[in-house]
């Protein structure tokens, strides 16, 4: 009975998983949103956002207009709470194609001494208004040293001379496209199915439809004067001219004094299509320098893992092919003469320390690195679009958790195969499988989340999303794994091709320490990526939009592939110096990657994020380091664990020893 009850509870979480993804699903070009002239449009506010402090705010923390209606949250998705995105309602009020100018927005209570100096510290800390209509961000063009510079959302305000000002004038341009509905019944078919099937639209051809497909703002600082705004209410017109100067500053903050705001928009028709209206959002600076540096960076690394793998092959194949060409006299007297590999075949096999812990982390990297596979190939495959907010963090969750299945069966069947087939204890892993890693990003997110919490932050993870990621962790991800260590441990062990002896054998003094060879293995992967994390991480610290998935996924094969080969290759050269202590070293000598990666990101905070405020903001930026870290480690561990498990299982098997 109490199992039915698991299992049906599993069944409603996975399905309002699935509602929560399909909430933000969204291809761009699948679903165009016609409007008719004078047809309202609803523009939304996100939260306030700075690179200065990486810490989001709500957009009603400052002392802006409030919509009549009063404040009302759209429907978010689970990824959209999880980066801290809080989109509301906003008093804008547009008409489509409909210009309008000097609009009244509304006039502040005289500024507190607490909203005073919370304007000018959101102002010091470069806080960004994310402005949204139609799914679009609003985008802000500045010149700089003649290049067009493209941002979204614009400033709260500036300093100027030790003076405050507030940009409370923005000037809107919504860009439309003419709406092209296609003849029903010329794509339906023709003759007499023409006639029976009318064209839509016949009656309402007259009115032309239109769709949005761009939107930009220009944020100015403009002085209302007190005595015309005085008798304005909400939307009504300003009785003056209001001049927007981007350039000049106009309006100052000050204490006990209100704040008034308007705004005007204008429609501009443009010849961009519907699917092309995200284009210039994924226009990055220096795009040729990014796709040149990922290119040269492939031929490269797939040079030198060519180079790599003739040279292990090559070497290899030698050893193996001398070897089954004596007979069984000179194979004997080759035993007693030779060292190397072929010595330490009766220890090659012999469980490693901390077995439990082994098979534990390479169930995670299994699972990690599944996860990151499939959501990458999605992405690139265009299902997981910038568009729709929050639905990369979406499916990377749901793939994570439905991958538990595969993580629980590689990890008790490598348990099972230490320890020759005794299947005891695979309850045991399979918990430890399913809340090693889940468990220790826990602890580092509740940690951040108080932090969020203390500042006030949207950044902060509400009560609510903990409880339902708690369920989805103990309901869903951990029976999975189970279900998974349940089929590995029915699942035959893998055989191993010979004997091990009772007593170890003991291995030579080494001229140098074998760790630090491991440690130094890392280099060779983290050359593999180094170009593309610079524009990772500028796209999660920076506030710019990541979309090139396809070079993304092409890096990430090249990266499997090499840790693969730098683990071989020094699993052999341990091997050949008699040094049969493999299993730990060939999955920290690909997951020492992680290493270099962690130094990348602290040196990215030293040189790039130069501007980042307060230790919050920085124990925030470590925080998530040190997860992405961890992650990296055991995907890229995992990789060369299992390569070298494969190919020492291959080598001893291809040479008939007693």
């Amino acid at each position: 009975m109490g199992s039915l009850l698991s299992l049906k509870v599993s069944i409603l979480l996975v399905v309002l998983v699935i509602c929560q993804l399909s909430q933000g699903f969204y291809l761009p070009g699948s679903y165009p949103h016609k409007y008719k002239v004078g047809d309202p449009l609803t523009v939304k506010v996100n939260s306030l956002t700075s690179i200065d402090t990486e810490m989001p705010f709500s957009y009603y923390s400052l002392p802006f207009c409030q919509p009549k209606e009063g404040i009302k949250d759209s429907a978010e998705n689970l990824g959209e709470l999880l980066m801290g995105d809080r989109i509301e309602n906003s008093p804008y009020r547009f008409k489509m194609y409909t210009n309008e100018t000097q609009i009244f927005l509304c006039q502040t209570k005289p500024l507190s001494g607490e909203e005073f100096k919370l304007l000018k510290k959101r102002i010091d800390e470069m806080y960004q208004v994310n402005v949204i209509l139609d799914n679009l961000p609003a985008i802000r063009y500045t010149k700089k040293d003649g290049y067009m510079l493209r941002w979204t959302g614009y400033p709260v305000g500036a300093k100027v001379d030790e003076g405050y000002y507030i940009f409370n004038h923005l000037k809107f341009t919504v860009l439309v496209h003419k709406f092209e509905e296609s003849n029903v019944a010329r794509v339906m078919g023709t003759g007499d199915a023409a006639e029976m099937i009318p064209p839509e639209g016949n009656q309402g051809s007259a009115v032309p439809g239109y769709m949005v497909v761009g939107f930009e703002v220009v944020p100015c600082s403009f002085q209302h004067k007190p005595e015309l705004v005085k008798n304005l209410k909400m939307y009504n017109k300003y009785p003056a001219t209001i001049i927007c100067d981007p350039n000049t500053v106009a309006m100052p903050i000050k204490e006990n004094e209100p704040l008034a705001f308007s705004y005007e928009v204008s429609f501009v028709e443009k010849d961009i299509k519907w699917p092309s209206r995200w284009d210039a959002y994924l226009k990055m600076e220096g795009a040729k320098v990014h796709w040149f540096s990922i290119l040269n960076s492939l031929m490269v690394i797939t040079f030198l893992a060519g180079i790599v793998l003739v040279i292990f092959l090559r070497t290899v194949r030698r050893d193996l092919t001398q070897y089954e060409e004596l007979d069984k006299e000179a194979q004997a007297q080759m035993n007693e003469e030779l060292s190397g590999w072929k010595l330490v075949v009766a220890d090659v096999f012999r469980a490693p320390s901390n077995p439990a812990l082994l098979c534990v982390m390479v169930g995670n990297g299994v699972q990690i690195l599944g996860m990151a596979v499939v959501t990458i190939l999605f992405a690139a495959l265009g299902f997981m679009s910038p568009a729709s907010r929050g639905t990369l963090i979406s499916g990377m969750l749901f793939f994570y958790m439905v991958l538990g299945i595969a993580a629980g069966y590689v990890a008790v069947r490598l348990w099972r195969t230490i320890f020759v087939g005794d299947h005891k204890g695979w309850i045991g892993v399979s918990w430890k499988v399913s809340c090693f890693f889940p468990g220790i990003s826990f602890l580092i997110f509740t940690f951040l989340n108080f932090l969020l919490w203390g500042s006030h932050s949207t950044g902060a993870i509400p009560f609510s999303l903990f409880v339902i990621l708690i369920l989805l962790w103990f309901c869903i991800s951990v029976p999975l794994t189970l279900v998974g260590g349940y089929f590995g441990a029915k699942a035959p062990h893998i055989e191993y091709p010979v004997r091990t002896n009772q007593i170890p054998r003991e291995i030579p003094q080494q001229k140098y320490p074998s760790w630090l060879l491991v440690l130094g293995a890392g280099t060779l992967p983290f050359g593999t990526l180094f170009i593309e994390l610079f524009f990772i991480m500028s796209s999660l610290w920076m506030g710019r939009v990541y979309y090139v998935f396809g070079f993304l996924f092409a890096v990430l094969m090249l990266l499997v592939v090499v840790c693969a080969e730098v683990s071989l290759v020094l699993t052999y050269m341990h091997l050949c110096v008699e040094d049969w202590k493999w299993w730990w070293k060939s999955f920290f000598a690909s997951g020492s990657v992680a290493i270099y990666i962690f130094l990348y990101s602290i040196n990215y905070l030293i040189f790039d994020l130069k501007s980042l405020s307060g230790p919050v903001s920085a124990t925030l930026y470590l925080g998530y380091s040190l997860f992405m870290v961890l992650a990296i480690m055991l995907a890229t561990g995992t990789v060369g664990f299992l390569s070298s498990f494969w190919f020492v299982h291959y080598l001893f098997s291809s040479v008939k020893l007693d």
